[in-house]
């Protein structure tokens, strides 16, 4: 089990030289359930990624908490898996040691290791790989082994920073399938931040819409399209149905966030 609670987190920062704070999130709540899929989709400097490092403890609230499994969350812990935008490999490591690096670090034996090595680098298609370094990687496969690494620890929850954003639109594609496929096999629960409607409405089982900055979750949509969910899903009027629904809601916070700039 594994149930993450957001109670009334918000965020606001310094000023810089003697400036004026910024709020950055109004008191924010979430409840996301056991084997959830949730995307986070909102207009750019929103908060959505600061929200996201406050459920991986890399950021402290302002006020509020986050619980997972009744469990106050205040730093980074195994029981999060994380994965960002850039390539946060280790350059000196090769894919299979990136993959075993929090396994060893736990002190698990070498055999173990190569095991869930072998299982995860199978999942996400890196067979032949594994002796390679990240610089001989492109950038999809960098993001496979970071996917990879995370799961290898078997986290509670993995929490995902806009994970393909830096990649083209037909890596995006095939590593949204990926990723979907070991939800459904695995049914990790999932907090996945992004900026794309259509990566946002094809990943998850519930959309959260933050408002412009400073930010808040004020509308949440439950996406019912079946799985396994193939990219033809894509063009059916269903997947429309909520493309145009996110689209107005995004579109409305955009421009008010528009109109609040300096």
């Amino acid at each position: 089990m594994s149930k993450l609670a957001i109670e009334g987190v918000s965020r606001v920062f310094p000023g810089v030289n003697g400036g004026a704070p910024t709020q950055a999130l109004q008191p924010t709540d979430l409840s996301i359930e056991d084997n959830d899929f949730i995307t986070i989709l909102g207009p750019s400097g929103c908060g959505k990624s600061t929200l996201l490092r406050i459920v991986a403890g890399l950021d402290q609230p302002t006020t509020g908490r986050v619980l997972l499994d009744g469990v106050p969350v205040g730093r980074p812990g195994p029981d999060r898996g994380m994965v960002f935008q850039s390539y946060t490999l280790f350059p000196w490591l090769t894919v299979r040691q990136n993959i075993c690096f929090g396994l060893r670090e736990k002190g698990m034996p070498g055999a173990k290791q190569d095991e869930i090595a072998d299982y995860f680098i199978g999942k996400t298609g890196l067979a032949g790989f594994e002796n390679h370094f990240p610089k001989m990687l492109s950038g999809g496969m960098q993001q496979r082994t970071a996917l990879a690494r995370a799961l290898a620890n078997d986290p509670k929850m993995l929490l995902l920073d806009e994970p393909f954003g830096a990649l083209d639109n037909q890596t995006r594609a095939l590593m949204q399938e990926l990723l979907l496929g070991i939800w459904e096999t695995d049914r990790k629960t999932v907090l996945f931040v992004t900026h794309d409607i259509d990566e946002a409405i094809f990943m998850a089982n519930r959309v959260a819409v933050m408002s412009a900055r400073p930010g808040r979750i004020k509308t949440i949509l439950a996406i019912d399209l079946p799985h396994p969910r193939h990219y033809t899903m894509k063009t059916t009027p269903e997947f429309s149905g909520y493309k145009a629904q996110l689209t107005e809601e995004i579109r409305t916070e955009s421009i008010k966030a528009a109109s609040m700039a300096p």
